[in-house]
């Protein structure tokens, strides 16, 4: 088996991110390239010339440039990459691939400026001249390097391919295998990673701020968020950018950033929208690394403002510039070695190792101020803001190797590139905790699907996938959001399920178990031991069963004695301690007590508190100069944070999912056999039964034999040749719910009566006015002892495809028994969906039933995917049903119907 681990796309298609994170555009070669090619093979030195054209050359001719400018695809292909825009791009690097005439092999090229080698340009190019390769299935890309070309060697030998190198005739002769692309991808992702680290530090670490619209007004956007740079010390110079006055705050203002005598590393731009673009070219002049755009009125202000927001993202791009927002709040970071506060925000939390990334500027604003309010210490704040460019996967990235981020928050509204982010965040939260609130959660996109598929992917279900199989914490609330934060962020994860509920009052011990049992904790009767050890520290009427209660007049040292002894206790996971304030007990002794038991407690038990009294009068909880015991206000919300601190928990422990490899598909092949036979039309079709068939058995998934007949006579004939009794069922490509017109007779067991069915069919589909739509039937043996299932596969708009097992038949919409992943599925993931059908047991024996093919049925789902990966201009598929045989039985597809588009979405 194999590792799920992809590599996506940039989030900008036309983009690269070089090692340094600096933005390169790479586009397909123009006819109008001529000139800006030909200075690219000027410009190079002599060393560089020598290696492009192994010999010494001192001009390029229009003829060798036509090359380049005339190749068309598929047999040749050339990128190039460039900065600036208009007349004044310039084409920084090129590569191109010349096909064989059999299409197997292609030879590449490449050429990069000699100031931009060793930046990551010729790998960028290789990727993409990877790409577009694999769309037209070339097998092996070919080249000649002369040995002293180490730089050229190197790259062919870390991209990850397969390379064999054979010396002859002066020159290295190297052979790239395109067909394994497991370590290339693997690679790709590592280079990604490193790429995409190094353009957020651009934003979290510069050396030198310009603020671009600051205001003598501190009550304005460019006044706060230039005294909030100055006011936590920032690290560095910060220049403010005002043509109206010669200073800010008591500090020397520029008329411009050309204006500023040193570099500028970060631009802060707070000008009016239709100002941003002249700043943004004098920015892209002066050399600036990032720019983060306060300002609004792009994307979210209507035409207007989205047809500006293209134009900033093609200016950005043509600089390679780095941007968050526009429409944003600013970035944040507590390090002492920066002391960052690029924010408006009226409030600076304390530091800390949270680390916080939101799509809302406003919102941002009150997490800030929820933070502060809650004594919740921040490292880092990014508020991206419409996302132009850095995105939440460049958030994650950059977090995962952060040391002082030991805590991840996203605030999620919309997902720019989904298969990205959930490749990305399942590799992140298996080392550090991801909580997200992901707003939006109603859509009515699912009306109109015409599959049980689509019609059961409800609106959100996208989005639960996506988190699910990322390993992200989900939650509906910014107060639940936090709430999970305090105890992952001060208290180590529970080993299991199992909470000791410690109170001094019957009534929210009660609240806290129901809780807990219905979020999947478990609340366990202690061992008569563990009761003993109890009693002997509590008075008589103490209840010591779980939950502990101790009675309303428990001292401080009762809730340090028993505290003690439950943390003690090997058969609990996790403590919630609660504590309603009687006469008798001030709720300043009983933190104390809490205090002394837990400074010195060298285990692993989370240990949560419910005072309940207003959050402003609650006593301090702190253990240490990081840690704290995180006190709720309600018991219900203790019971909600440990529950999902435990899910958590068991991503955590368990096995990161695989996906297997089927040697005997041969993807290329397939797909060419399968389109000589069946092309698509631009409109896209539902495929005919016989052929939607076929590709399933080529995918190792069994099918019932399907015989085609067009008459009642041939109908009969290829019943009795199959067997009684038969189904009969409608064969088209537009007719899709074939009960509902009178499309399937079942149970035939004789020719007489498949002659009528076929007639009478006929009769139903005229009266319905489709008759003209029917090409025939097909016949199917009728198949018993199996049980009915449903696989399914929908493409949502935003997350691409999502797979769906459930309970088969005409039932399967009004039981809505069924489970939902995004494609890939790993045996996990596999697992995952069947461990939450209802209808389970019925695959199980249940009550006497007999065991069913479930592992069979798991192969088929892991065969499935592997079809739906293979095959992207599947648009929608449905096995319905799919028939589970007996233990050892394997499965067999009755019904399968697949609609194909020419383009993939």
């Amino acid at each position: 088996m194999k590792s799920i681990e992809k590599s996506g796309r940039p989030d900008r298609p036309d983009e690269a991110i070089l090692r340094n994170g600096q933005a390169l555009r790479i586009r397909p070669v123009e006819p109008d390239d001529k000139i800006k090619l030909k200075r690219l093979f000027n410009r190079m030195s002599p060393l560089t010339s020598y290696f492009r054209w192994q010999y010494a050359k001192h001009q390029t001719g229009d003829e060798e440039i036509a090359r380049f400018t005339e190749a068309k695809l598929p047999d040749g292909c050339v990128y190039v990459a460039t900065q600036g825009e208009g007349r004044q791009e310039k084409v920084l690097a090129v590569a191109s691939y010349d096909a064989s005439p059999d299409m197997k092999s292609a030879e590449v090229t490449f050429v990069v400026g000699t100031s931009y080698q060793t930046r990551g340009v010729g790998t960028a190019l290789l990727e993409k001249l990877v790409e577009t390769a694999g769309q037209y299935r070339i097998k092996r890309f070919v080249a000649r390097v002369l040995p002293e070309n180490t730089r050229m060697l190197a790259l062919f030998d870390q991209s990850g391919f397969k390379t064999t190198k054979k010396f002859s005739d002066g020159v290295y002769h190297i052979s790239l295998n395109l067909e394994k692309q497991e370590e290339f991808t693997k690679r790709q992702a590592a280079r990604e990673h490193i790429a995409r680290t190094a353009g957020v530090g651009t934003f979290l670490y510069p050396h030198s701020i310009a603020v671009i619209g600051a205001s003598r007004n501190a009550e304005s956007v460019g006044g706060a968020l230039f005294h909030n740079l100055l006011s936590t010390n920032f690290n560095g110079p910060v220049f403010p950018i005002n043509p109206n006055t010669t200073s800010v705050a008591g500090v020397l203002a520029y008329p411009t950033v050309m204006d500023v005598p040193s570099d500028v590393d970060l631009a802060v731009i707070v000008v009016p929208a239709d100002k941003v673009l002249a700043v943004v070219d004098q920015c892209g002049k002066k050399g600036v690394r990032g720019l983060v755009i306060i300002s609004v009125g792009f994307g979210e202000a209507g035409p207007e403002g989205q047809k500006r927001e293209r134009q900033l993202k093609a200016k950005t791009l043509a600089y390679g510039m780095r941007v968050i927002g526009p429409n944003c709040l600013g970035v944040l970071n507590s390090d002492p070695e920066v002391r960052l506060n690029a924010t408006f925000s009226p409030v600076t939390p304390p530091a800390g190792n949270l680390s916080i990334g939101t799509q809302s500027g406003a919102l941002g604003l009150a997490l800030l101020d929820y933070a502060n309010n809650i004594n919740l210490g921040i490292a880092d704040f990014v508020s991206i803001g419409n996302r132009i460019d850095i995105s939440n996967n460049d958030l994650l990235e950059y977090w995962e190797d952060d040391e002082k981020t030991d805590l991840i928050l996203l605030y999620v509204e919309s997902f720019g590139n989904p298969s990205s982010f959930t490749r990305i965040a399942r590799r992140v939260s298996r080392k550090k905790p991801i909580i997200a609130v992901k707003a939006g959660r109603s859509e009515a996109g699912a009306r109109a699907a015409s599959s049980h598929t689509g019609a059961l992917a409800a609106a959100d279900v996208g989005s639960d996938a996506l988190f699910r199989q990322a390993g992200v914490i989900r939650v509906n609330t910014i107060d639940e959001m936090f709430g999970v934060s305090a105890a992952l962020a001060n208290q180590p994860v529970p080993k299991g399920p199992n909470v000791g509920i410690l109170t001094n009052a019957g009534g929210p011990g009660v609240l806290v178990a129901d809780a807990c049992e219905g979020l999947g904790l478990k609340v366990p009767k202690l061992s008569a031991a563990a009761q003993k050890k109890l009693k002997a520290v509590l008075p008589a009427e103490a209840a010591v069963s779980n939950p502990v209660d101790m009675m309303a007049s428990a001292t401080a040292e009762y809730y340090k004695q028993t505290l003690a002894a439950m943390l003690e206790n090997p058969e609990l996971d996790a403590i919630i301690l609660i504590y309603i304030p009687p006469l008798v007990t001030r709720p300043e002794d009983v933190a104390r007590a809490i205090k002394e038991v837990l400074k010195d407690y060298k285990g692993d038990k989370p240990v949560l508190a419910n005072f309940m009294m207003s959050a402003g009068s609650m006593p301090d909880l702190k253990i240490g100069p990081e840690r704290y015991v995180p006190s709720y206000v309600f018991p219900e919300s203790a019971a909600q944070a440990l529950a999902h601190t435990w899910h958590y928990s068991q991503y955590r422990q368990a096995p990161e999912g695989m996906t297997p490899d089927f040697p005997e598909i041969v993807a290329n092949h397939t797909r060419y056999n399968f389109f000589r036979s069946n092309p698509i039309s631009e409109a896209g079709s539902w495929l005919l039964p016989e052929a939607a068939a076929d590709l399933l058995q080529e995918y190792g998934i069994p099918m019932v034999e399907t015989r085609v007949a067009e008459s009642a006579a041939d109908a009969a004939k290829q019943a009795s040749e199959l067997g009684f009794p038969v189904a009969l069922k409608v064969r088209s490509t537009t007719i899709v719910h074939k009960t509902d017109i009178g499309g399937i007779a079942l149970g035939l067991t004789s020719e007489t009566r498949v002659k009528a069915a076929y007639n009478k069919m006929m009769v139903h589909l005229k009266k319905a006015g489709l008759v003209d739509q029917a090409r025939g039937v097909i016949i199917q043996p009728m198949t018993s002892e199996a049980q009915e299932v449903i696989v399914g596969m929908s493409q949502n708009p935003m997350f691409g495809p999502l797979l769906m097992v459930g309970l088969g038949g005409v039932h399967v919409e009004l039981q809505k028994d069924v489970a939902f992943s995004l494609q890939p599925l790993t045996d996990v993931d596999v697992d995952w969906m069947l461990n939450q059908l209802k209808g389970l047991p019925v695959l199980q024996g249940w009550r006497g039933a007999p065991m069913r093919d479930v592992k069979a049925l798991k192969e088929v789902l892991l065969r499935f995917s592997t079809l739906i990966e293979d095959f992207p201009e599947i648009a929608e598929i449905e096995i319905n049903p799919l028939m589970v045989g007996n233990e050892g039985r394997g499965c067999r597809a009755v019904d399968v119907r697949i609609r194909m588009i020419a383009t993939p979405l």
